[in-house]
């Protein structure tokens, strides 16, 4: 492994998790704000990493294979954690819906390389709302807390369900 700025930056975002998931458990007020701040810095370290790698030709096959299992493993340890929080049926079918679909394109992908067309699976402009879309829904419900007459956490509930539905939508694409 190259050891580059981008793939210690993807490195380091996979050892935020275990803190993510200690501090998402911590009974005090603090802790989910400081919950969503993680994150926040996860998903900026994500951007950073893309910039550097870019920036300074870093990109490495490495990097390439590990960036996204980074997003996926501090994504997914969100959703499972948000929905151990609230395990209500209706979240836990749209977390269903993204973990599924996750699964669902790694597979396509992995299948097209072998077949020498994975040119054919590139991300997508709608696979880039879909991920704005539940990075901020899962930002949103991680803070939980109100401010001032903005419910922050019913915000994160609704643009969870439009994640889930841009997330079935992008996968039929795919498809």
């Amino acid at each position: 492994m190259p050891f580059t700025w981008p793939n210690l930056l993807t490195l380091t975002r996979i050892a935020l998790i275990p803190v993510f998931v200690v501090v998402f458990f911590m009974p005090y007020g603090w802790a989910p704000p400081v919950t969503c701040l993680i994150f926040a810095l996860a998903g900026f370290t994500d951007w950073l990493d893309g910039y550097l790698a870019r920036r300074f030709n870093e990109s490495s096959p490495f990097g390439r294979f590990l960036d996204p299992v980074a997003d996926k493993l501090m994504v997914m340890a969100a959703l499972v954690l948000l929905l151990a929080a609230n395990p209500h049926m209706w979240l836990a079918m749209a977390v269903i819906i993204i973990i599924g679909r996750e699964f669902t394109i790694a597979a396509l992908r992995e299948w097209m390389a072998e077949v020498g067309a994975s040119r054919h699976v590139a991300v997508s402009y709608l696979g880039k709302v879909k991920t704005t879309v539940q990075m901020l829904a899962i930002g949103f419900m991680l803070f939980q807390y109100p401010l001032g007459p903005v419910p922050v956490y019913a915000i994160g509930v609704v643009l969870m369900f439009a994640a889930a539905g841009l997330t079935l939508w992008s996968m039929v694409l795919y498809l």
